[in-house]
């Protein structure tokens, strides 16, 4: 039997549980033409990379799809177009489009990206409950993660070590401000606060397991999957930080349905392209900035400002403010590199701006002769 035929229920498709869907089959069906079967990448090792097929999981070759572009190298959650049962060795012969991508820069001069996880639904963003809250690395991670076109969900980990309810609300309470649009869930692996909840918003699809190594990434992941598949070791006491209990990127099937992607912890989270995101992130600045005299306001000291005039009412905190405005100038900085035109713009804005500077500083020279 073909099971790339349009005939075949999507349902009933062996690859199903790993996310087959008609699109996928669509998408599929030349290369099925030729001979070839369809396979989703579990895990990518050097050259070689595991993949799920009608045929269980075997072990292909990337020679053929090794591309110039590092944003086109074979990732974990790609679907792919392999070589038939009794090929030796068996290769990877072409990717199929990506839905979704989530992908960071690298800290390479060149500006690459590099992509952790593809044809995602949820990005699970972790973040510990046993250290001092990093509102500004969670509105990175988010940024990247509306950008790659997943639904984000940031879960607050390790509950059960703060037990007073009211710290706990506030804690939320604080996060909620920052991601805005966004489940935010509170979550004990210990003691299972949480877990049915999380559970059910990520078994329709592929989830991405996402944050730094000690957020408990790894205890949460067992779990969701029900039994001790990734191993987990201590944090230390001193600052709430792990080691790298992984370090490769595996999909995994959840016993509830969907599939689960753990990622290594992530030192660096460099933003790569992530101007929508950004806004993302910060729609109540976008929203507020509407209202600005100018529709090209900086929010730095223009007349009819209604962004700056949120600050001072208090409405919009100053920290999200600054936030936005680091993360903005960093997106630019990474896009103007591969970007004539807009390293063009930015130097005349620079020039701009250092000319209003000199001729501020010259007024108040005059002032005090």
């Amino acid at each position: 039997m073909n099971l790339s035929s349009p005939s075949t229920s999507t349902s009933s498709h062996p690859l199903a549980p790993y996310g087959w869907d008609e699109e996928w089959e669509r998408a599929f069906a030349p290369y099925g033409a030729q001979g070839l079967v369809p396979g989703r990448v579990v895990r990518v090792d050097r050259g070689l990379c595991d993949l799920a097929t009608p045929d269980g999981v075997i072990r292909a070759d990337t020679e053929y799809v090794v591309p110039r572009d590092p944003m086109k190298v074979v990732c974990t959650g790609d679907w792919a177009a392999v070589d038939a049962e009794g090929a030796r060795p068996r290769y990877v012969r072409t990717l199929l489009p990506r839905r979704t991508a989530f992908v960071r820069s690298t800290s390479s001069k060149r500006s690459e990206g590099q992509i952790l996880a593809a044809n995602v639904d949820h990005a699970v963003v972790a973040v510990s409950l046993a250290v001092e809250l990093d509102l500004a690395r969670i509105e990175r991670f988010l940024a990247l993660a509306w950008e790659s076109g997943a639904q984000p969900v940031v879960v607050l980990t390790k509950a059960d070590l703060v037990p007073d309810a009211v710290t706990r609300s506030y804690l939320v309470q604080d996060v909620g401000t920052t991601a805005p649009g966004v489940p935010v869930l509170t979550v004990s692996a210990q003691d299972g606060e949480g877990l049915d909840v999380l559970a059910a918003i990520v078994s329709g699809g592929t989830s991405v397991l996402l944050g730094q190594s000690g957020a408990g990434k790894s205890t949460l992941a067992n779990a969701l999957l029900g039994e001790d598949v990734m191993d987990v070791q201590a944090t230390r006491d001193v600052d709430g930080k792990g080691r790298h209990t992984t370090t490769t990127r595996n999909l995994l099937l959840m016993p509830g349905g969907g599939v689960l992607i753990d990622t290594p912890g992530l030192r660096g989270v460099g933003l790569w392209d992530a101007g929508t995101g950004v806004g993302q992130v910060f729609s109540e600045i976008q929203d507020l900035a509407e209202n600005c005299r100018f529709h090209d306001c900086a929010h730095e000291g223009e007349p009819g400002c209604a962004v700056l005039d949120a600050i001072a009412t208090g409405e919009l905190p100053q920290r999200r403010l600054d936030s936005y405005r680091k993360l903005l100038r960093e997106n630019q900085y990474i896009v103007a590199k591969t970007d004539a035109r807009l390293r063009a713009e930015l130097r005349k804005d620079w020039k701009r701006k250092g000319a209003i500077g000199k001729a501020a500083m010259e007024a108040k020279r005059g002032r005090l002769r």
